[in-house]
């Protein structure tokens, strides 16, 4: 992590499996970002996409989202933002394979849900493979989908994790980029 954020021990990594940690949400959101499940790292921390060398909080600004590069403990600073953070499904692992289908089944189901409540305008699934199993479209691809999900526009972003070796944060914040332009949201980045 950064100074003043210690690193979690492995002892409080390996008690973070299983564990679950609470949505960023709020009134109004532009985008809400769906991430796979919580890692380890974000579990122990409470953080989303808290793991040293995940890539969401550089792609994020890279995207021209938020004004400057934000740690994963400012997340709650998000909602201010219009952008909020859930999961697909809620438990933590080490890897997001060792999810079951079955999880991202029920994690598809219980989505719908929280954008049917929260009303967001867009949802960003950032991660292919965990959108296709989930929501039964093997054949998806990034970028726009042609349904909505519970009202809101769908976009499905490539993962940030650092496992993603095919996607630099450079490419990734490219990606960023092209959904915020499409939400019409105004790059946030200093000139």
């Amino acid at each position: 992590m950064t100074a003043g954020h210690p690193r979690p021990t492995r002892a409080e990594l390996a008690a973070a499996t299983d564990r679950t940690i609470p949505d960023v949400l709020g009134e109004g959101l532009a985008v809400l970002f769906v991430g796979i499940n919580p890692g380890l790292w974000s579990a122990a921390t409470g953080w989303h996409f808290a793991r040293p060398g995940n890539r969401f909080w550089p792609a994020l600004h890279l995207g021209g989202f938020t004004p400057r590069l934000l740690h994963p403990s400012e997340q709650d600073e998000l909602p201010a933002l219009g952008l909020g953070i859930t999961n697909m499904a809620a438990r933590a692992s080490a890897r997001a394979d060792e999810l079951t289908a079955g999880e991202l089944l029920d994690g598809a189901r219980l989505l719908t849900s929280t954008v049917a409540r929260h009303r967001p305008r867009w949802v960003a699934v950032v991660g292919v493979t965990a959108y296709r199993i989930g929501f039964g479209r093997p054949k998806a691809t990034f970028g726009p989908q042609p349904e909505p999900l519970a009202g809101a526009r769908l976009w499905v972003l490539p993962n940030p994790s650092g496992l993603n070796a095919h996607f630099t944060a450079v490419t990734l914040g490219a990606a960023f980029a092209e959904l915020r332009v499409a939400t019409g949201l105004p790059d946030r980045r200093p000139a």
